[in-house]
């Protein structure tokens, strides 16, 4: 009958050594990858006020070089920011200015310490009430000057018709009245003639 093998505590080390590496070699490439830690703003944040910068953090520490934050709005059209202030493991922007109110996408691009690309983005929005309100007071506003400018046109108008009736509707009847006159200067001449020319042929 054959002796069990014990394990030896130099064979025990040696397992465990083995099983050790075996884990650790996977992971290494993963672990050398830049993942983003942490935004301001969040991811999905719902702001009363628009930010003033925007902050990455990132696991490992950031080469401005290959170092890219940028921000668009709800059309996907990019927003004007400053270059990615980098500082260690954080990248900032600041908007050239204050942000609307509407929902924002933020993409980042920076490479690993592998020289492995790592891009990804979020979302946020901003909800500023004092911002929704300003549009409002200037619209009820604008149409006062709108209606008042036809109010101030109108006696102009209405007044030209008037002065154009009267010089028309005095013209024929001082026609009138000159005809008549000559008319009866004619009646008055040829009854005067008349009356001359029987005197004259009576015998005397």
């Amino acid at each position: 009958m054959r002796t069990p093998i014990r394990p030896t505590v130099a064979g025990l080390l040696a397992a465990a050594l083995t099983a050790m590496a075996l884990l650790l070699v996977p992971a290494s490439p993963a672990a050398a990858h830049n993942t983003l830690k942490a935004a301001t703003p969040a991811k999905d944040a719902r702001l009363s006020a628009p930010p003033k910068q925007i902050t990455l953090e990132f696991m490992q520490k950031l080469n401005p070089t290959f170092t890219t934050i940028a921000l668009s709005d709800a059309t996907q059209q990019k927003v004007a920011t400053s270059e990615p202030a980098v500082s260690g493991t954080k990248g900032t922007v600041t908007p050239e200015e204050p942000l609307a109110n509407g929902t924002y996408t933020v993409a980042y691009r920076v490479v690993s310490a592998d020289g492995h690309p790592v891009q990804g983005s979020y979302r946020f929005t901003v909800a500023d009430p004092t911002a929704t309100a300003s549009p409002e007071v200037t619209e009820a506003a604008s149409p006062t000057p709108a209606t008042a400018t036809p109010a101030a046109a109108e006696p102009t108008v209405s007044a030209s018709p008037a002065a154009a009736s009267g010089g028309s509707g005095g013209g024929p009847g001082a026609l009138v009245l000159a005809g008549a006159g000559i008319l009866l200067v004619a009646v008055v001449a040829v009854g005067s003639f008349v009356v001359l020319r029987r005197r004259s042929t009576q015998p005397s």
